[in-house]
């Protein structure tokens, strides 16, 4: 699948990763597919929390080399 944007959050500690996401999703159309990679250990609990309280679906999580892949589609 190919995102329609993509976030590079490797070295921000938290809350930035989620930030960064909620700026590309206020800027979203519907249905978009965005993919953010982070490294900070914190946003594996945070980015899901934040997609469930947002109502945006998280499509994939997959572990990389420099960190931690999601795939995320906006509502």
């Amino acid at each position: 699948m190919t995102p329609d944007h993509d976030i590079d959050a490797l070295g921000l500690l938290c809350p930035l990763p989620v930030l960064r996401l909620r700026k590309v999703l206020l800027a979203a159309r519907p249905g978009a597919v965005i993919r953010i990679l982070a490294d900070d250990p914190v946003a594996r609990i945070d980015i899901p929390h934040f997609c469930a309280e947002q109502g945006v679906e998280l499509l994939l999580t997959e572990a990389m080399d420099q960190g931690t892949a999601f795939t995320i589609r906006a509502a």
